[in-house]
């Protein structure tokens, strides 16, 4: 077990002054020594870096697979996440089996990461089902469509493993115009008061929906959390190896009764908001062409080639792995039947419910009225 960080002060220093955001990856693909950070990917190995490139490039192809769906009409919408990936990654890839996530509706690497299989990301979106796997089977809750309720089912969950007395954590994703809603600050607050093993991470892609981040926070996000009583890390979110080292870091501390951490990830949103969204009405042209620079499969893969890890084989296995998967996520797209009208009624409530049954059998009937010829053509 590596030295728990636990201090504020330390946590203060390993910060700094200006609220830098710690690189240990720089977009040329160099390696930034830290003598704070590095112990925590230590135990990295070739094919450790090797496997999260994979999940870089995979997890881009699902999303680039998805979006294309949703123009071509086979989804409703479609949250891209064109970007980010090194921030899901890396933190997701740091949590052990028995942790528990809940997140918003933009962390499909993370889901992938939890081992949602790929057919499962699509019946949410393609409006066959209310979401699309068993969060017990994955430790993963489905995605929270309302802003930043995440981070108080997270909380809840979190003061659940305290009193059973494991040591396992939970993990609240959010951006960065969720800091601003209700929800996330009432959690910090119930998280701090209870000293609960949560981590709060925040991917400050740049954008709520339309709006600069610099609107809604005049100093960086991760200046918030002390406020709550909660140490914070700003670490720069297009950098997989800073945020899983961040992320190591936070779950020792909670793991080890030290309570929860805010981690604010700084990042850009290269895609838009949702494919209903139309980025070119408001992006600046130049801001986004210095993030591209910035990005997240680019500086790893820099890195491999000149460590001599990015051999032909290694790029045709993970160019294959990806064309696999967006296969796999086509496949299960366009397999996805249309719903029975009653199923509306399950998975409502973990049992019985008198007023749901009410409800079920006024719909039947409505519905039957359809096959007696009353109303026409049911379809």
């Amino acid at each position: 077990m590596r030295e728990t960080v636990s201090a504020d002060n330390e946590l203060a220093e390993l910060l700094g002054p200006d609220w830098v955001p710690v690189q240990l990856l720089t977009p040329d693909g160099d390696r930034v020594a830290h003598p704070d950070y590095d112990p925590w990917i230590a135990d990295l190995t070739d094919d450790d870096l090797v496997a999260l490139y994979e999940d870089l490039v995979v997890v881009r192809r699902i999303d680039t697979e998805a979006t294309a769906l949703q123009r071509q009409g086979e989804l409703g919408l479609w949250p891209p996440l064109l970007g980010q990936e090194a921030a899901q990654i890396g933190s997701a890839r740091a949590l052990r089996d028995d942790d528990f996530v809940f997140t918003s509706y933009r962390e499909n690497a993370v889901a992938y990461c939890r081992g949602v299989e790929i057919a499962e990301l699509m019946p949410v979106w393609r409006g066959t089902a209310l979401s699309g796997w068993n969060p017990f089977d994955v430790g993963m809750a489905t995605p929270a469509v309302i802003i930043g309720a995440q981070a108080l089912h997270a909380t809840g969950y979190a003061l659940g493993c305290q009193k059973d007395g494991v040591d396992s954590v939970a993990i609240a994703y959010f951006g960065d115009g969720a800091t601003s809603q209700g929800d996330v600050n009432e959690a910090m607050i119930f998280a701090a008061s209870f000293h609960a093993p949560v981590i709060f991470f925040c991917q400050n892609n740049q954008w709520a929906i339309s709006e600069p981040v610099g609107l809604q926070a005049a100093r960086p996000i991760a200046g918030r959390a002390p406020a709550f009583g909660i140490p914070s890390m700003r670490v720069d979110g297009n950098d997989v190896l800073a945020v899983m080292a961040a992320t190591r870091i936070a779950l020792d501390r909670a793991r080890n009764g030290g309570g929860p951490m805010f981690i604010e990830a700084v990042t850009y949103r290269m895609g838009p908001h949702t494919t209903s969204d139309d980025p070119g009405r408001y992006e600046n042209p130049a801001e986004k062409a210095e993030w591209a620079a910035k990005d997240p499969v680019d500086r790893l893969e820099r890195l491999l080639a000149a460590a001599g890890l990015l051999t032909d084989g290694v790029r045709e296995r993970v160019a294959s792995r990806a064309a696999a998967v967006a296969a796999e996520l086509r496949a299960g797209c366009l397999g996805l039947a249309d719903p029975e009208p009653l199923t509306v009624f399950d998975y409502v409530y973990a049992t019985g419910d008198p007023e749901l049954e009410r409800q079920r059998s006024q719909y039947s009937a409505y519905l039957r009225l359809f096959d007696a010829g009353q109303f026409g053509d049911a379809s």
